[in-house]
């Protein structure tokens, strides 16, 4: 596997690097979250710490979430049981609290490599009736007609199109879209105006007292 390392430490990015070179796999080392995106397309997985200094690395998480479906591995400092449970809601593959003995994250990693193979891509383009939802382009269109959508209403659209029929929360949204910044009353009011905007009815559909699926 290409490993895609997220780590400002040096001491603590040579030593994962080193273990994963040693282990046959490929390594690539970002220190700032700035460098992720640049880099993230040639890897197999990512393993991310949290304690950038340029960024949050759970806005990290968020943008790869955006991006595609590419496992991410976080190993973090932080140990408080709130932080893993909404680093894991937000999308992370498995969560490590450092310091962690270099022969478990081998392990870890390929657990998740053999949950998540390589082989599966996330989709490009969602095509749900004549609704055409271009996730790379950040583009949507409804009968061939592209639609004039907000950041965050293709934030919430793209969200729900990567797993078409499948339920997802309305906290998970919210996190995945706004982080803290917002509550779930800002969710629902962007899903009525997106919902508008498609005028497809059934298309985008509320799963009472849990959240939204997009499909059937």
């Amino acid at each position: 596997m290409r490993v895609l390392v997220v780590e400002d430490d040096d001491g603590v990015a040579a030593a994962v690097v080193d273990a994963l070179v040693s282990a046959g796999h490929g390594a690539v080392r970002a220190r700032l979250a700035a460098e992720v995106a640049g880099l993230r397309q040639d890897a197999d997985l990512v393993l991310l710490d949290l304690g950038l200094p340029d960024a949050d690395g759970l806005t990290v998480l968020r943008d790869l979430r955006r991006a595609g479906d590419q496992p991410v591995l976080v190993m973090t400092a932080r140990d408080a049981e709130r932080d893993i449970v909404r680093t894991l809601r937000l999308g992370a593959d498995d969560y490590l609290v450092k310091p962690v003995r270099l022969p478990e994250l081998l392990a870890r990693i390929d657990a998740v490599a053999r949950r998540r193979p390589k082989t599966r891509k996330a989709p490009e383009v969602v095509e749900l009736g004549d609704v055409r939802i271009d996730l790379a382009a950040r583009q949507v269109t409804a009968g061939g007609t592209e639609l004039a959508l907000t950041g965050k209403e293709f934030d919430i659209l793209a969200a729900l199109a990567r797993n078409p029929g499948t339920a997802v929360s309305r906290q998970a949204l919210v996190e995945q879209v706004w982080g803290e910044a917002t509550g779930p009353r800002t969710l629902d009011a962007h899903v009525m105006t997106l919902r508008g905007k498609l005028d497809r009815p059934g298309l985008l559909a509320t799963v009472r007292g849990f959240g939204y699926r997009l499909g059937s």
